[in-house]
Parts: C-alpha cells; structure tokens; sequence
C-alpha cells in the first residue's frame, strides 16, 4: 500500500472496499519477480527502504541438523581419470570411493546403463562406501559389484561380493589395476546423493589411469551430491517465521549449462513464508516445478515454471556479493536467512526446506499428476502466488501474460464478487481492506480469500474458485497522510503544514507491550529532528494522536507534527521519516519513507536557479530589450522619407500654371505649415 513498502496509489472502489489503479507494487508471496508497474500514477519513483534490527547478520556454519536439504547434479568429481587399459583385460572395471563429511542418513542410489552396443562384456563396480547403505541397479546381467557398503537393493542380476580389506583408503586404485590388469574409469565422490555410471570403453582413452584434481567425468558419469557448505545467520526474533534461502551459482563463464531445473519441496502444511533468492549469470534461465511452498522468488535472468508456463519471465539483476544478498532479503524483511549456499553452475537443483523440529525424511518422488483444463487455474495460481497483504490491506496483482495457459480470463472477483479486480491491457489489479470482500483473519497471522476466475469459452461461460491464503507480515509500516482523517496516504511533506503519521504493525501474541520507540525526520544538510520518543512529543510542532479502535493484534500509533525551516535555511528537496518501534527490551522493527518536500513559495521545477540566477536573468532580459528599442529607434530615425523633414514653400514659381500650383499645394502640406493655399 502507499508509503508501506513502495505498493501503488489505489482509488476506492465500490462495496466499502478498494480497488487498484493504475500500477501495482512488486509482486510478492509469488514465484515471479516481474513488476507491474513500479512507478506512481503519474510516472515518479517511489520507494520505501526496509531496515533491520541493528545488529545485523553474521553468517556463519550451520548446525548438524540444517533446516534445509540441497543437492545438485554434476560431472566433475575431486579426484579422477579414464584409461583404455581396460580394453586388454576380460571385464571393463569401474572403481568408485566415496567420502563422507558425515555418517549417511539417506541410501545411496547407483544405477547403471548399458552402452550404446549393448552388454556385450562383463562388467566389475568396484564401491568402496564405508558406513553407507546402497541401492544398484543395472540392466546387465553380468555385473560383479565389490563393495564394503550394506546393500538394501540392487537388480536380481548383480552379483555382489564383499570388497577385501586391502583395497583401503588410498590403495583402492592400485589394488583394482592389480587384480583385474586394467582400469576404464576411478572417481572420487564427495557426498553423493546418487550415482549414474554409464557403461562402455572408449579407445581413444589414455593408455593409463592417472587421477587428476577437479577431474570432468563426463560423459561416463553423474552425480547428485549434497551441499553441506551452508552457512546461515539470525537478525531479530529467533522466532519468526520468515525465513530466507539463498543459492549462488559460481561464476563459470564457460559452462555449457544454459538451464537449470530447480525442484523445490516443502513441509506439509506450510507453517512459514520463504524467499528463494537465485543468484547466477544474466543469460541463465530457471525451470521450477510446480510446488505449493508458500514462497517468494527472486531470481537473476529468467525463469519459467514447469508444464504451467511455456514462456519465461524476465527475472531482475541481482547482487553478486554474499553482502549485497543477504541485504536483498534482509531488505524484504525476512530475518532469518535459513541457508546461503555457493555452489558450481548445475543443470539440476533440488532444495528440500525442513521444519527444524522434524527429522529430515527421504525426498519423496514427484508423483503430481500433469494439470488438466479443471486443475489449470488452481495449479497455475498457487505458483504465482500474485496475493500480498498488509497489516491491513490485501492486494493482488495478476499479469495478463501469466495467465496465457489458462486463456480466457475475462473478470476476477474475490469470495465477495462485488470486489471486481481493476484490468487493463497488462494486468488484473485488486487492493481491499482486509475486513472486507469476505476476508478472513487466522489466529496465525493468515488471512484467507478464494480468488473466482470468470473464463469464457465462445458462448459458455464458466467460473474457477482458488482458495488462497497470504501471510500477514510481522513488520513496521509508516504511512504519512495530509488529513486527520487517515484515508489517502501520500508521500509528499508540505512546509509549515500539519503532516499526519501512521506507524502500524500486527503483533499476534501480546500487541498491547508494542512500543513506538522513536521517530525522526531527517534530511540533507540539516539536523535530524526528533518528533517522538518512548511514544510522547519531543517538540512544540508534535502532538501524540489517541489511538484509534484497533483491529485484532495489530497496534496503531498516530501523531501530528508541522515541518518548519529556519528563516533564512535552505528548504531541501526531499526527507526520510524513520521509526522505530518493538518489545520493551529487544526485538527492533524499522521503517524508513522517503517523502519529497513541498514548498508553496518554490516553483516546483524550479530545482537549480537561486535568487542570483533569476536576477541575473532579469536584468539582462531588461538590458535586451533596452538595447533593441534603441536600435529600432535609430533605424526609424535614419530612414524617414527627406520631402518630411523639410518645410514646403506656400509661393508657386510664376512659370508654372495655376492649376499646377493647386494641385501641388493640396498634396504636400506638412506640419509646418497648416495653410499652403492663398
């Protein structure tokens, strides 16, 4: 809403409740970073900047039990090497060791597939997995596996045997060229999630199998390994529920991967709201599957979701510092950052978010069936998530384009059909108070609608209900207003005019121990002003405002105050208005609203000229025209016809006629003479 978070001017609408116009804010609570607008009506910028508690975010290793679960396929593996070697000996062999920074809690999968010729030689995988529990799959039937792991599952085919206790850490190798004459391929895992192996001898291998540092075991290898290098941080309640998790793609310029799928799981229900931040190189492109996290996206180039959007969506430039990150989220107001992982540049991601109080279970296997014409709207919605609310409002923001799967969408209405959505050319726009349009309120800091799509197929027309449900933050809002009556706000500041303030937040478990700590206007060049401290006036121009009827948990401060420049002080073009509000002892929530200053004595485009400048310009207009109306009077004077600068004679010469002496005299009269007749 306005001066709440950068959110769009809206009008009121019909019913008692609001409806957008014009731009709308950011979408939030979505899958998509787009913006719909981000300007005002009438074209400036307006934004709010969000602060966090002042102690800041320290990253740090996360505990032994991380909230979340990310692991991402790659080819190259620490330690490894190919050789053709194998080729003279009876069977191809493989070698693995797997290293673990933990004991195992998940069972590693290994599957194998036949080259493209078939199984036509025998096959030995040699698994060295202390500690870890295996499941191997092949399609040959002549597979020898020597393994130390405990294996759960494997093909009926395989045959396993027991790895000997001289093939230990750092002899595996030697040990395998000595028994079977001829290695194909060795690698070296680090925490594998699972295996792919790809079966087959290439001869223009190297004749020996020398391990290389960061070896590249494509094609003949895949891995899905785990990320255990997160790091994570707290700023402000340890309780709160928004939690963030970023993923940052080193920078490789010259990977192949243009792609990244990025599987994303999260608790059923959901108990939390989630920003997913994806940092990468601009010309990357994000495919999510359909999930129903409740979660926000931000993401550098594109991203598009998975069987709902055919097209990508243009996402926005994002910090490539692990500082200027954490402060994105810091900045959405989400003080938790749950995870930051910096991992390679992946074609496939997968991000299980845990509830810290449940133990982490096996990912279970996509099994959601593909959405059909009746699942559409409601699969379609839940990923976008285009609702956002307030402390008091509810808005929801739908670009046209994102509902190009469904088609048709002629008319948008909440649970109340009365609250019609705004739509133009680009989006559908809704804004309502949150106690109208049949909204209603969880004691959990939800509040729940159903969005009801019109859809028109040639003459049948057909309605699809979405129930929704948006969080409603726990964080400061700051609302200026010009009137007592606290209806429009603005973010414009008139001099030596009342200015009214709203500081507003929802507090679900004791509202009433909410403070306004303090609130300060502050702008360049001049002395931060304090207006109010521990909720009570701290100058003559501020009066404290009773408190209005407040809804359920939230708590409402209100003042007045006139903003007045010293005789003679410079009236600055723009001002920050900062609070600070929270428990009595900690728990610090602040907002900062960027207002332009208004003054009637200053033309309002009159932003570089002083009062020397418009003199200077005075005066030479003057000495302009000065010096053209001499000039014009000198070509005038220089100019004048002879015959009426000279007195005409009132006598005729004798020779000349009398009827030439008349005509002469009636014409040429002068002022010098007022009678040339006799």
């Amino acid at each position: 809403m306005p001066g709440a978070g950068g959110h769009a001017r809206c009008r009121r609408g019909r019913s008692g409740g609001k409806r957008a116009a014009g731009c709308g804010a950011q979408i939030s609570g979505c899958l998509s970073s787009s913006r719909c607008c981000g300007r005002r009506a009438g074209g400036r910028k307006r934004r709010t900047i969000d602060l966090v508690p002042a102690e800041g975010c320290d990253l740090r290793p996360v505990a032994a039990d991380p909230p979340v679960t990310l692991s991402y396929s790659t080819s190259t593996v620490p330690r490894g090497c190919v050789s053709s070697s194998s080729l003279h000996s009876a069977n191809e062999v493989h070698v693995l060791g797997v290293q673990w920074s933990k004991v195992p809690s998940t069972t590693l999968n290994v599957s194998l597939t036949a080259p493209a010729s078939g199984c036509t030689r025998p096959a030995v995988l040699v698994l060295q997995c202390s500690r870890c529990s295996a499941s191997i799959t092949s399609p040959c039937p002549e597979l020898l596996v020597l393994t130390d792991a405990f294996v759960i599952q494997g093909s009926p085919t395989v045959q396993q045997r027991e790895l000997p206790a001289a093939a230990s850490k750092g002899q595996l190798l030697d040990w395998a060229r000595g028994t079977y004459g001829g290695i194909t391929s060795y690698s070296e895992l680090r925490d594998p999630r699972a295996i792919h192996l790809r079966l087959g001898e290439d001869a223009r291998s190297p004749p020996d199998c020398a391990p290389q540092e960061r070896f590249n075991a494509a094609p003949h290898l895949d891995a899905e390994v785990f990320s255990h290098g997160m790091r994570s941080c707290a700023s402000g309640s340890a309780h709160s529920t928004r939690t963030a998790h970023i993923i940052q793609l080193q920078p490789e310029h010259s990977s192949p991967v243009t792609e990244v799928n990025l599987s994303l799981s999260c608790p059923e229900p959901a108990t939390g709201s989630h920003i997913l931040i994806l940092q990468s190189r601009a010309n990357l492109t994000w495919i999510l599957s359909p999930t129903s996290c409740n979660i926000q996206l931000l993401a550098s180039g594109a991203y598009r979701i998975a069987s709902l959007s055919p097209w990508p969506i243009s996402g926005e430039p994002l910090p490539d510092t692990e500082q200027g990150l954490v402060a994105k989220a810091l900045e959405k107001n989400y003080s938790i950052i749950a995870s930051y992982s910096i991992i390679p540049v992946s074609p496939r991601i997968t991000l299980e978010i845990q509830e810290r109080e449940v133990p982490r279970k096996p990912p279970p296997m996509p099994t959601s069936p593909a959405p059909t014409l009746d699942t559409l709207p409601n699969d379609l919605l839940l990923m976008l998530r285009p609702w956002k609310c307030t402390d008091d409002t509810m808005e929801i923001i739908i670009t046209r384009s994102h509902l190009e799967p469904i088609k048709d969408v002629v008319n948008i209405t909440l649970r109340d059909i009365s609250c019609q959505a705004e739509k133009n050319a680009t989006h559908f726009m809704l804004r309502t108070p949150l106690s109208h349009c049949g909204t209603s309120l969880e004691s959990q800091g939800n509040a729940k609608n159903e969005l009801i799509l019109s859809l028109s197929k040639g003459s049948v027309l057909r309605s699809a209900r979405v129930a929704f449900q948006c969080q409603i933050p726990r964080e400061l809002f700051l609302r200026l207003f010009p009137t007592a009556a606290f209806e429009v706000p603005q973010t414009e500041l008139e001099v030596n005019k009342e200015a009214f303030v709203q500081a507003s937040m929802r507090w679900d478990d004791y509202p009433a121990d909410l403070q306004l700590k303090e609130c300060w206007l502050v702008a360049a060049g001049t002395e931060p002003l304090l207006l109010v401290q521990a909720n009570k006036a701290q100058s003559s121009s501020v009066a404290v405002l009773e408190e209005p009827p407040g809804s359920r948990a939230r708590k409402i401060w209100r003042f007045r105050f006139t903003y007045a420049v010293p005789e003679g002080g410079h009236v600055p073009f723009s001002a920050a208005l900062k609070c600070k509000a929270g428990l009595q002892n900690n728990t610090i929530f602040e907002k900062v609203l960027e207002v332009t200053v208004k003054d009637v004595w200053r033309p309002p485009n009159n932003r570089g000229l002083g009062l020397g400048a418009v003199l200077g310009i005075t005066f030479g207009a003057f000495l302009i025209g000065a010096l053209l109306t001499a000039g014009l009077w000198y070509i005038y004077s220089h100019t004048r016809p002879i015959s009426k600068l000279q007195p005409v004679s009132t006598t005729a010469p004798a020779s000349e006629s009398s009827s030439t002496n008349h005509s002469i005299g009636s014409t040429q009269s002068t002022p010098c003479s007022t009678s040339s007749m006799a």
